[in-house]
């Protein structure tokens, strides 16, 4: 055993220390990171990239069938792929459902589905103010913000024109020429 094994006396020494190492190895791969020293300031510093869209403050406007509701939307990045950094438009949900057809004749992206359209809330004769109604436009407002910022952090949609008409221009052009943004 000596002259195969080295300083071992048996095969149990000889495994002991195998399995000495190899707890010792698996310790230093879990083994917690020591954490870089960082300032105040850092810590709670924003991120080196982000993207923030927030759909709020609804509004309805109009009286009988001219009512519609709008929202606010309100972009904050610091990607440099936005020219502009701040930004709060107004959007309609017909606005939405223009971006949406946009990206998806332009774009090469599977573009996620809005919230629907809720014909049945439109109906004539309800009991109540169908899609003025507070809970069903707070319900379209958490969907559509969903939407909004699923297509915007796509790396391929962040480079579409209509997005950017979208986010920054208080009128939609939609006469506007498809294409890609260049920084």
């Amino acid at each position: 055993i000596n002259a195969e094994y080295g300083e071992f006396q048996t095969f149990q020494h000889y495994f002991k220390r195998i399995n000495l190492r190899g707890r010792m190895a698996d310790e230093r791969i879990t083994q917690r990171l020591t954490p870089k020293d960082q300032t105040l300031a850092e810590a709670y510093d924003l991120p080196a990239n982000f993207l923030e869209i927030d759909v709020l403050n609804p509004e309805t406007h109009g009286i009988g069938n001219k009512r519609y509701t709008d929202y606010e939307v309100r972009l904050k990045t610091n990607l440099p792929i936005f020219r502009i950094q701040e930004c709060t438009v107004r959007r309609r949900y017909s606005d939405f459902e223009w971006l949406r057809g946009e990206l998806e004749k332009e774009s090469k992206i599977i573009v996620p589905a809005l919230p629907g359209k809720a014909l049945k809330r439109m109906l004539p004769f309800r009991g109540d103010d169908g899609i003025f109604e507070e809970e069903f436009i707070e319900e379209r407002r958490q969907g559509i913000e969903s939407f909004i910022n699923k297509i915007a952090g796509h790396p391929l949609a962040q480079n579409e024109k209509c997005l950017h008409i979208f986010l920054t221009d208080a009128v939609i052009d939609k006469n506007y020429v498809p294409g890609k943004v260049r920084n």
